[in-house]
């Protein structure tokens, strides 16, 4: 008996990667899984079936139950055809994970309008449209896990600065939509998922890593810390009934580490008593903050220096 018998699901980006991983790991604890894939080139430029067909191939093979869906989660109308069609097929949606994104990495002052746009488009208004389809049918069932990809690119990432703000939005998304659906038996959690991927191979330093091995990282990872399929327990166990008290959260994935997150935790405070501060009153005091919370502001800008350095991405 699986966590998930009688679950039904959708992934979406599911036909590589990640999302593979997670859709076959769900139908294997018994969901029913759309397998969401528009089957695009890293950049969301072009369109392939495969991808989504070979996933729903794996499941029925391996004797579970999955329908393919090649929309795209950035379209309003095909993203709520995804979740129409696990309604049509099955008559619920219980589980739904958000993890179909693309690339279009370009520091900050060369990044176009379109490179914003695409990307942004696909991570926060795809995650959007997909939970908004889907939270109407888990309201009405008072029941529904919904679990989306964010990054730690979400940090800070110098050479993706369309891919962070999509990614951090995702967790505030996640953490909006866990508040206002707690009281229905909806959760909402975010992933910062580690991982070799096809957009690890896109990298200078996948790239590197090609002509020093002749295998890309991707095709390396399998059975390492770097297999991306070490995501998908943790997605597993979020969408399960057992983690039915567990909203709002943001977890990570290191190799066979699960993390949690405790973001936007207050570390230090100085307070002017009785009257409002001024500019001047702030700067005799700023060290107070730094001091109290550990923070080095010099060494901080010294790194963060060091981590644009480091991306090879300077002519992006």
């Amino acid at each position: 008996m699986g966590m998930l018998d009688g679950k039904t699901a959708l992934v979406t980006g599911a036909g590589r990667g990640i999302g593979r991983g997670i859709a076959l790991a769900l139908a294997q604890a018994g969901a029913k899984v759309v397998v969401n894939d528009l089957g695009t080139g890293l950049d969301g430029a072009g369109i392939d079936r495969g991808p989504a067909d070979q996933v729903v191939d794996e499941i029925v093979k391996a004797g579970g139950v999955a329908a393919a869906n090649h929309g795209s989660v950035s379209d309003w109308d095909q993203a709520h055809a995804m979740v129409d069609q696990a309604m049509r097929l099955w008559g619920r949606i219980d589980i739904l994970v958000n993890v179909a994104g693309i690339l279009r990495d370009r520091m900050i002052f060369n990044m176009s309008r379109e490179e914003w746009a695409a990307v942004t488009s696909v991570h926060l208004d795809g995650t959007f449209n997909c939970t908004r389809a889907a939270s109407v049918h888990m309201r009405e069932q008072k029941f529904g896990r919904i679990v989306s990809m964010s990054s730690v690119s979400a940090l800070g990432a110098p050479g993706q600065p369309n891919y962070a703000a999509g990614k951090a939005g995702i967790i505030g998304l996640m953490w909006s939509t866990a508040n206002a659906l707690a009281k229905y038996g909806v959760t909402a959690n975010s992933v910062m998922p580690s991982g070799a991927t096809r957009m690890i191979d896109s990298t200078p330093r996948g790239r590197q890593f090609f002509e020093e091995t002749g295998k890309w990282p991707s095709q390396a990872a399998a059975g390492t810390e770097r297999d991306p399929d070490n995501v998908a327990p943790l997605v597993a166990y979020l969408c399960s009934e057992a983690a039915g008290t567990i909203s709002g959260k943001v977890f990570g994935v290191q190799g066979d580490a699960v993390e949690l997150y405790q973001p936007f935790t207050s570390v230090a405070v100085i307070q002017n008593h009785d009257t409002r501060f001024t500019a001047e009153g702030i700067a005799a005091r700023a060290h107070e903050l730094f001091e109290t919370s550990g923070i080095n502001p010099e060494v901080e800008n010294m790194m963060a220096k060091l981590r644009f350095t480091m991306t090879d991405r300077a002519d992006l």
